[in-house]
């Protein structure tokens, strides 16, 4: 049983501010449940050390004396220390090779790590998460950056008005604010240039609904991929719709030898698949991407397509939303992620390069890879909300027991990746990684 429960000061970023706990939620643990919590004292993060002092916790400059740490991203190799547990979000499990001395390190010290991208159901539905966050986070910032793109461009637009994400007090702030522009919309309508306006948005999970919750805010109508196809063949359309399309892996790929789409053959064998999105993308005004990706699967935005769309003259799409920001992945021209203070860049498809900002001749990519940093009020209570249930059992484990004899919810169970520095028996293929 631990003693003290530690909560992290943030420091991979400058601009992270959120937290795994918030002072709500640190009074339900100390007065409900009697655990001792200790803050790591930050001058930055979004809730003040002293709203954790009112919560019942204490303020110190180390964790030295807990022996469970909760954090939110990857944690500096000298802040480790021997045979604790540290509850964060590693990044570890494709063997990102940036976190392999990381986690050498936490084996070095027998340390427990539990990964919060890896507590699911038993669907392997993830139950912690920002998912929801990062897509309301990305559509703020790709509606912006949209407005931005039109008034270079030369169109008047009420979403040049809109601010990055970050920059509204909270999200009720923005979503008042796209409202407000939704119903001019509805009034004015879309310059005739623009229509018919489609927005593409490619998955259907956390990120997506969060995206979706967004641009639900606009008059929207959605329809399907097919009708996609033929929406520009249609003379007569109403002027004030904003057309929503949800691609599902079925609209994305396509196997190669032609047999039907199989879902659970496309995850086992992606080699088997090749994209067929390039079909949608010229009816496209925007894309927003929120689909898992590594290099075993297909590229949807290629670099060959953008050089080829360019090359013919500008295509419809304008703005990409990349929220998954897997640099040179699914949308190929993402060639960095961008940071909260510079967060969208020109690519331009002859020299495929970039250029930071939004002028220029080539598509605006917004590559953010922090989103829900950009939320931090809001997305650490949503965050904190499901996690709390769990603090008090990791709390109480004995982690000195056998791994089969540990007594943890089966979600955090399954998380628990290093057991006092062993892998534990399903992640024994990261031994490969080291």
């Amino acid at each position: 049983m631990s003693n003290f429960i530690g909560i992290r000061h943030e420091d991979k970023y400058k601009q992270e501010l959120r937290a795994p706990l918030t002072p709500k939620h640190v009074d339900r643990l100390v007065r409900q449940k009697k655990l001792d919590i200790i803050v790591q004292t930050s001058s930055k993060r979004i809730f003040s050390d002293e709203e954790y002092i009112q919560a019942g916790a204490k303020i110190a400059r180390d964790l030295k004396k807990c022996s469970v740490i909760f954090g939110v991203k990857e944690i500096p190799e000298q802040f480790f220390e021997p045979e604790k547990t540290y509850v964060f979000f590693a990044h570890v499990v494709k063997g990102q090779p940036y976190n392999m001395d990381m986690l050498r390190k936490m084996k070095e010290l027998k340390c427990n790590l539990i990964d919060y991208e890896k507590v699911v159901d038993e669907q392997g539905k993830r139950l912690i998460f920002f998912g929801r966050y990062a897509g309301l986070a990305g559509m703020i910032n790709s509606l912006w950056a949209l407005g931005l793109r039109l008034r270079e461009s030369g169109y008047h637009s009420n979403l040049a008005r809109l601010k990055q994400a970050h920059r509204y007090h909270s999200l009720t702030e923005a979503k008042d604010d796209i409202s407000g522009i939704g119903q001019l919309i509805a009034e004015n309508g879309i310059p005739h240039e623009l229509r018919p306006f489609v927005v593409g948005i490619a998955g259907y999970g956390n990120v997506s609904q969060g995206v979706q919750e967004i641009l639900g805010l606009l008059p929207v109508k959605e329809i399907s991929p097919a009708k996609l196809l033929d929406l520009h063949r249609r003379k007569k359309l109403p002027d004030n719709i904003v057309y929503k399309v949800i691609f599902k892996e079925e609209d994305l790929v396509e196997h190669i030898g032609g047999n039907p789409f199989d879902l659970h053959d496309y995850y086992a064998n992606p080699q088997n698949y090749r994209s067929k999105f390039e079909k949608y993308l010229p009816y496209l005004s925007m894309f927003i991407n929120c689909v898992y990706w590594d290099k075993r699967y297909p590229r949807h935005v290629t670099k060959a397509y953008l050089k080829k769309a360019f090359s013919k003259g500008n295509p419809k799409l304008t703005v990409i939303g990349d929220i998954s920001c897997d640099v040179e992945g699914s949308v190929e021209c993402t060639l960095k992620p961008t940071e909260i203070d510079d967060p969208i860049f020109v690519y331009h498809p002859d020299t495929e390069q970039i250029t930071m900002g939004h002028e220029g001749h080539g598509i605006l990519v917004m590559a953010v890879d922090i989103l829900p940093a950009e939320l931090p009020r809001d997305s650490s209570d949503g965050f904190g909300d499901v996690l709390v249930n769990f603090v008090k059992p990791i709390a109480d484990a004995d982690f000195s027991e056998h791994f089969d004899d540990l007594d943890l919810p089966k979600a955090i169970k399954k998380a628990l990746i290093l057991h006092r520095g062993e892998f534990t028996p399903e992640y024994k293929y990261m031994e490969a990684f080291l």
